[in-house]
């Protein structure tokens, strides 16, 4: 039985690596923006969003691979009250830090374990971040400075970088923050004998 990654996200999987844990990538191919505005527009809280979509995700691959353990994972960012998306644009990107200058705003990340074809484990963490006031041209500037990696998170910073210039207080797990909550995703692996350590 191979552990499977439904995920491209390269943050992802060097986490997973660094943990040392062997696994395959297989990215789930759903569409993620149709089903975050259905639930946006339900009315859904943004933490039963992000459990969907990381469930949906492990579904997909677990459809294919049903053989397998496949993890699905996916992050929500709330500020205000709203749900951001991932920036598709250098314009984009300075929207969103320009709209979480000087607030603190919300990281919901989720995992789901599908074996057999059904949900066997899931866990959904959430992470504080109070964000710096930030000026339009330290915006400019640190985007100049990060590229395309903008657009990899959707709060368009990368915390393991220069984007920890960003931010006076994160309360939370470092790795939620990533995108993962790894602590308790080794523990669960661990106890089903997936850990080489």
């Amino acid at each position: 039985m191979a552990f499977v990654l439904a995920s491209g996200s390269q943050t992802r999987a060097d986490m997973l690596r660094s943990a040392g844990v062997v696994f395959e990538i297989d990215p789930a191919l759903v569409d993620e923006e149709a089903i975050k505005q259905s639930f946006i527009a339900d009315g859904a809280p943004p933490r039963d969003l992000a459990d969907a979509l990381a469930d949906l995700k492990a579904r997909n691959v677990a459809m294919r691979r049903p053989a397998d353990m496949v993890l699905g994972a996916d992050q929500i960012l709330v500020c205000d009250g709203k749900v951001f998306s991932k920036a598709e644009t250098h314009e984009g990107a300075a929207a969103t830090l320009k709209a979480l200058s000087g607030k603190t705003h919300e990281l919901i990340s989720a995992a789901v374990i599908y074996e057999g074809g059904q949900p066997v484990w899931r866990f959904v963490d959430t992470v504080k971040l109070a964000v710096r006031p930030l000026s339009d041209d330290f915006i400019s500037a640190y985007l100049d400075q990060i590229g395309d990696a903008a657009f990899w998170s959707v709060g368009a910073y990368q915390i393991e970088g220069a984007g920890a210039q960003l931010f006076t207080r994160v309360d939370g797990s470092h790795f939620t923050v990533l995108g993962l909550p790894l602590l308790p995703l080794l523990d669960f692996l661990r106890r089903r004998g997936m850990m080489l350590l």
